[in-house]
């Protein structure tokens, strides 16, 4: 029988992805284009339908992606976990939202847990297990491996089975690098297992980067998001006390980034979306609090990042009282679901707790957004919303515009003529050359 490794080489390895969605898509196909039998893994049967079908459900991706993994005959996805003894390497990438512990804030690794116990009851020997899943440092080792091992097989040792951890850095919507240009970097909980991930990731990835350990790969991807998180955090603090002093932030930021060195330029916005930068830092918190550190500073900074909705809410609500009009019985309009433009990611947008905000203050509340026609349920919220149609008619008929998120498909132009109130969280007005008295920045 072939080894792992020999399989590896010859691409007779099948991969088993876990979780088809904005990291276990993608990764699947940069395997299938590797020339890899992939097989895919869900429990939402849409999903499966969908794909078994060739058809796309993100967008981002293109619309025939599903149909190109179907034609090479490489690729095939179930909800059938039986099936995941047929993977010579299984990767993880299901969720790792925040659960209701605490103050909201600590981990929820229900989603790995499960998917780990999946996974054990079909453990083979010479199977690799990779965790893709962005999580707190100790989560592979003392989480994954010992569910893994209860199988009676060892880690790391010949007819045992390996365990790694390699974080995705999906970004969805960026343009110019695909998944298989992004550096992967790769560490095992022993030797044998970061190598053997390794030598699985170079054969579909550009560069691979393997580290020391697990851990190291996990704090890697932690250090990545609050690194953003809390610069973020200083531009959006800076923005309320610039506004305070009357002061444009975005002109500030522009000024400064001319500075060819030692600064890099983040923006202000409504407050933080996406999977990443809103979650992973409370989890590197939650894990300081477990060995008696309190991480004051990344603390504060997500603090910070969580009360710009709140803000954006305050600002209009105040436009609105220098107009007259109170915001309750006000008809609002957020442009904008998706956390970021042009696609159709609504995960842990800000414009959720916006047109919440909105509404507990009494206003009526709609949304536009070309690229997300309905509201679905999610983890808080179910809006049960859907997208309203955009056009100057219909613009005049609100008492004011909250710009959540800058879609490239928005006509600013026509927005700005018949708009009777901008509230502009993005800067997204900059090039607007007529009367700017009826736009406010938040």
């Amino acid at each position: 029988m072939s080894t792992l490794r020999e399989k590896i080489e010859s691409r007779a390895a099948v991969v088993g992805v876990v979780g088809l969605g904005y990291v276990g898509l993608p990764l699947a196909r940069v395997f299938v284009d590797a020339g890899f039998r992939v097989l895919g893994f869900d429990v939402d049967p849409a999903k499966i339908t969908a794909l078994g079908r060739g058809e796309s459900y993100l967008k981002h991706l293109g619309p025939r992606l599903a149909e190109e993994m179907n034609a090479t005959g490489r690729f095939a996805a179930t909800a059938d976990c039986s099936r995941l003894g047929e993977a010579d390497a299984v990767l993880i990438c299901v969720p790792t939202p925040l659960g209701s512990g605490g103050k909201g804030t600590d981990p929820d690794l229900s989603y790995v847990e499960r998917t780990a116990r999946d996974i054990a009851a079909t453990l083979r020997a010479g199977q690799l297990v990779v965790l893709e899943s962005t999580t707190y440092p100790g989560t592979t080792r003392e989480v994954v491996l010992p569910i893994l091992a209860a199988t009676g097989l060892a880690c790391g040792v010949p007819g045992g089975f390996m365990l790694a951890f390699s974080p995705e850095r999906e970004d969805p919507g960026r343009v110019g690098v695909t998944t298989a240009e992004i550096p992967k970097v790769v560490g095992g909980v022993d030797a044998a297992s970061g190598e053997a991930a390794a030598a699985l990731y170079a054969k579909a990835f550009a560069t691979v980067v393997p580290v020391a350990s697990a851990e190291v790969a996990e704090a890697a991807k932690i250090l990545e998001n609050t690194y953003r998180a809390v610069n973020i955090a200083l531009v959006n603090e800076l923005k309320v006390l610039f506004e305070k002093m009357g002061i444009d932030v975005w002109a500030v930021i522009e000024a400064a980034k001319t500075k060819p060195f030692g600064f890099q330029a983040f923006y202000p916005g409504p407050g933080l979306g996406g999977h990443c930068i809103p979650i992973d830092p409370f989890y590197l918190a939650w894990k300081a609090r477990q060995i008696g550190m309190p991480t004051r500073f990344i603390e504060l900074a997500g603090e910070i990042n969580h009360a710009m909705p709140g803000h954006v809410v305050e600002r209009l609500a105040g436009a609105l009282k220098e107009r007259g009009k109170s915001v309750k019985g006000a008809r609002v309009l957020v442009l904008g679901l998706a956390y970021k433009p042009d696609i159709d990611d609504v995960r842990e947008s800000p414009s959720f707790e916006i047109i919440e905000g909105l509404r507990d203050l009494g206003a009526s509340v709609d949304y536009n957004d070309p690229h997300v026609a309905r509201t679905h349920q999610m983890r808080k919220y179910d809006l049960k919303m859907e997208s309203v149609e955009l056009s100057a008619g219909m613009l005049r008929g609100y008492d004011a515009v909250v710009i959540s998120t800058a879609h490239r498909a928005y006509d600013w132009e026509m927005i700005g003529k018949n708009a009777r109130l901008i509230v502009d969280t993005r800067n997204a007005m900059r090039e607007w050359r007529g009367d700017r008295g009826h736009i406010v920045m938040a």
